[in-house]
């Protein structure tokens, strides 16, 4: 990946113990961070993050092209009960420091964990990973629907994807509502609409 001339940042986590076990040992007696993200609301959690990151350990970990460790520290505050959580994650990346500077590194893993989040939301509400559409152009068009649904929910519902998809799986007559496509939920819609539409919502 790297002599193809891409970047990796990951997380190190139990599947590479001694490469977690390494990093954690090196940051242990950390001192202030090399940058700290402000608060800010982030979907209702006030949240921080901070980073340090090293190159002491580049030429001892037995991991390919390592540019750099890091750690990087969440600091959240759940908005509605004042709860306080910190969790902090370990790992590496290819980028040296004059190619990603700590608030670069910080961005990258943000950006990192929004896949990650999506991607979990789809094999959540789905079980897409367990999905058994294999042929054709099956499995890209589903999951293209499925993101479609996703983002859909989000705009129209102050609930939980998955508190939606609860109400309305397997009910027609909701999702229609849902959507605005009947009678009762769109009557400004239904009225201007042509008189096959109309037909259609009324029945629905």
């Amino acid at each position: 990946m790297v002599e193809r001339g891409a970047h990796y940042l990951f997380t190190a986590k139990d599947n590479q113990p001694t490469l977690a076990a390494d990093i954690r040992l090196h940051f242990a007696d950390r001192g202030e961070p090399d940058f700290r993200e402000p608060f800010s609301l982030q979907h209702g959690r006030i949240e921080s993050r901070a980073i340090w990151t090293s190159t002491a350990l580049n030429a001892y970990l037995d991991f390919p092209q390592v540019g750099q460790v890091f750690a990087i520290e969440r600091h959240t505050i759940e908005k509605k009960t004042g709860k306080v959580s910190i969790e902090t994650v370990y790992g590496v990346t290819d980028h040296t420091p004059d190619s990603a500077d700590p608030a670069c590194l910080l961005g990258f893993n943000r950006g990192h964990w929004g896949i990650e989040a999506h991607h979990w939301i789809l094999d959540w509400n789905w079980d897409e990973d367990r999905c058994t559409i294999r042929t054709g152009h099956g499995p890209e068009n589903i999951t293209r629907l499925r993101r479609f649904a996703i983002g859909l929910i989000k705009t129209k519902s102050k609930d939980s994807v998955a508190a939606t998809i609860d109400k309305l799986a397997r009910r027609v007559r909701r999702v229609f509502d849902y959507l605005g496509m009947t009678a009762n939920s769109a009557p400004r819609v239904a009225q201007s609409a042509p008189a096959g539409y109309r037909e259609t919502a009324h029945l629905l």
